[in-house]
């Protein structure tokens, strides 16, 4: 289930459009398309305040409109991620190391890959 992302501004419950970044050493804001996840030093804007964003005084703010077409999913993406099912179908797990316990201090207990 995909959790529902608002606005970043305060009192704002919209949904967020686009995602605002700053690059302090460049002196940019870049307001691009909503992240993919929410980042804890990225700001996620709806539609009504990317239209009222601007820069800081001094800075530039650079908006990042990729194609639309482009987004969307190709038959290629769609073939590569059967493609990975299958193979993680279909491969076989390696067995884990045995370990050894070399220590215990209450409920905690020191492990060690055994050697062969």
């Amino acid at each position: 289930m995909r959790m529902r992302r608002t606005c970043s501004r305060p009192s704002c419950l919209n949904d967020a459009v686009a995602t605002l970044t700053y690059v302090y050493a460049d002196s940019t804001a870049v307001l691009g398309p909503l992240a993919t996840y929410a980042e804890p030093h990225c700001y996620d804007l709806c539609e009504i305040h990317v239209d009222r964003m601007v820069a800081p005084r001094g800075w530039e703010l650079v908006r990042l409109e990729p194609d639309a077409a482009t987004l969307k999913p190709t038959r290629d993406d769609l073939a590569a991620l059967a493609d990975a099912v299958r193979e993680a179908a279909n491969a076989t797990p390696s067995p884990a190391p045995p370990l050894v316990e070399i220590g215990r201090r209450g409920h905690l207990r020191v492990l060690r890959g055994a050697k062969d």
